[in-house]
């Protein structure tokens, strides 16, 4: 038997590839469509503020010299998600990569949430990924190849407290992307997850300095800190590109070792 061996460097190359990117004009999606342009990628950042979407285009065009636009939407809206997914092949031609990163989180012990404040985390996390996958998925399948990457968390595999609606919807999002990559690996379609430990987020900014994050980050975490925000870059080359092509319902953690321990 005969091994062809590529050129390992090539294999990370996404030009020529478009990206619809939800969550894209911030936080870790923002971090993820940058990583993705830096590698020649054509990103769709999807958004509800349309001034931080153009912003966030605008500097992806300028640093990378890629084409980056904005789209408005809002996720947990059929019709919606639907006008994204047909929005991005009218711009691109096609739809290569999916990145699911809108999310929200709501802290609280369960006694003091409301019903309210749980189904609103399941609605973005979970209902949102969903639909968004949803639309994009009849436009990969047309190009027979194709990447959609959700992202979970950390809290997606352990527990802690005070996180009931955060932790209950990343675990759905972790086995929606197990179950959905063995429906579109047929199609050539490869489905994984990132699942972040403690990164710096906006979410995480306000909660930096309390002696619960303290100790969540340097107790569980083998690196003992807090990721910063283009840690995670990485990770989402390596999973959109040719690198990944044998990877399918992969649960990646980047967590500086939270569930190592």
């Amino acid at each position: 038997m005969s091994h062809k061996i590529l050129p390992g460097i090539k294999l990370f190359d996404l030009t020529g590839k478009s990206a619809v990117i939800t969550g894209g004009s911030r936080g870790l999606g923002y971090a993820m469509a940058a990583g993705l342009a830096s590698a020649g990628c054509n990103v769709m950042l999807v958004n509800r503020n349309g001034e931080d979407g153009k912003m966030a285009a605008e500097q992806l065009s300028k640093d990378f010299g890629t084409h980056s636009y904005s789209f408005i939407a809002d996720i947990t809206n059929q019709r919606e998600t639907e006008s994204m997914a047909k929005s991005a092949v009218d711009i691109f031609g096609k739809i290569d990569i999916l990145i699911n990163s809108a999310g929200i989180n709501i802290r609280g012990p369960i006694d003091e949430l409301s019903h309210e404040d749980f189904s609103k985390v399941m609605n973005v996390n979970v209902h949102g990924t969903w639909l968004s996958s949803r639309a994009v998925v009849p436009f990969i399948k047309e190009n027979k190849s194709g990447r959609i990457i959700n992202l979970a968390s950390t809290l997606g595999l352990v527990g802690l407290a005070n996180r009931t609606p955060y932790t209950a919807s990343k675990g759905a999002v972790v086995q929606m992307t197990r179950a959905l990559a063995i429906e579109l690996a047929p199609f050539n379609i490869m489905v994984n997850a990132i699942c972040p430990g403690p990164f710096l987020t906006d979410m995480n900014i306000p909660i930096a300095e309390s002696e619960e994050a303290k100790n969540i980050v340097l107790g569980s975490t083998a690196l003992g800190r807090w990721a910063q925000l283009e840690e995670i870059q990485g990770a989402a080359i390596f999973l959109a590109s040719d690198a990944a092509s044998y990877m399918v319902g992969s649960i990646l953690t980047v967590d500086g070792g939270w569930t190592a321990k």
